[in-house]
């Protein structure tokens, strides 16, 4: 029981990744109708912003800070640079393409991710990078048999913290209701004065910020990254976010999570398990497609009357 348990807290945590990246997903697609091919690669590049920064700056940070102060600096960096990088993907891939249809802007979007992976292995190679070791929080508990990690509790109160927040933003403010409003009907929205420019560069921001951040915790989590990671966390993600209903916010938070769960239970149980894992997620993948295809809370689409 105490191995389910400790598989359970693992598959939270590597779900809490898949749930934040799921996020920006929903909320592009939500306003924009578009599938952010880029988004996976703005994870990967968040995640060596991240390596970067405690590379270049972690004895003075530790010295001065602490460990905490490190991470948390990396993070905010990371928070910070995907987020411009975010701004200037729809700037300079979207943007322009927007009268063309939907077509050239999934086309743009794939172009994207291909320019961004090997722009982040032109700067940093193609090697793993690890991320260092004195960086990172190696203390550790026992809770009722469940070794648990303090790095994985602050990587879950985070992710569930920042999860709950972009839900009260979208679904409880003035500003959410713009995001919603503009998400069902953009020609409306601006009709009623809402200025549809701040809803797009918003979701445009948040969306590559938080994945970039969950890219910091990812490498803080696994201790190495690579350039091409991003294609399969965000193939994850868009699955995360199938499995719990496109553009619906809560749904990209329990895909995420859930998927977490089902794939680290699945390399858990299962002989071999960890090679098929990511068979069994796409096989996951075509299971709600067939059967639920709308994801397990319900898809969120605006529909004109």
């Amino acid at each position: 029981m105490g191995t389910f348990f400790e598989q359970l807290v693992n598959g939270l945590t590597v779900g809490s990744f898949y749930a934040l990246v799921a996020l920006g997903y929903s909320m592009v697609y939500g306003v924009m109708k578009l599938i952010n091919f880029a988004h996976g690669d703005l994870f990967a590049f968040g995640s060596y912003l991240g390596y970067t920064f405690l590379i270049w700056g972690s004895s003075w940070i530790t010295t001065h800070f602490g460990v905490w102060g490190g991470m948390a600096s990396a993070i905010l960096f990371a928070f910070a640079g995907t987020g411009i990088a975010g701004i200037l993907v729809e700037k300079v891939a979207y943007r322009p393409v927007y009268p063309a249809g939907r077509l050239p802007l999934v086309v743009s979007a794939l172009g994207m991710s291909i320019f961004l992976q090997n722009g982040i292995m032109a700067i940093w190679g193609p090697r793993f990078q690890a991320y260092p070791s004195e960086t990172v929080p190696s203390l550790a508990f026992n809770l009722f048999g469940v070794h648990v990690t303090i790095l994985k509790v602050f990587i879950l109160g985070l992710s569930f913290l920042l999860m709950f927040l972009i839900y009260y933003i979208v679904e409880k403010t003035a500003f959410g209701a713009a995001v919603r409003a503009t998400a069902l009907d953009r020609e409306t929205a601006t009709l009623l004065g809402i200025d549809i420019r701040k809803v797009i560069f918003f979701i445009f921001a948040l969306g590559p910020a938080l994945g970039g951040l969950a890219g910091v915790m990812n490498g803080m989590y696994y201790r190495s990254i690579q350039f091409n990671m991003g294609w399969n966390y965000g193939l994850k993600a868009f699955t995360a976010t199938i499995l719990g209903g496109i553009g619906n916010i809560p749904g990209a938070m329990i895909g995420g999570l859930l998927l977490g769960i089902l794939e680290t239970l699945f390399a858990g149980y299962f002989p071999g398990g960890g090679a098929w894992k990511d068979v069994f997620i796409f096989l996951v993948l075509i299971m709600v497609l067939i059967w639920r295809p709308n994801g397990l809370i319900g898809e969120k689409m605006a529909e004109k009357v």
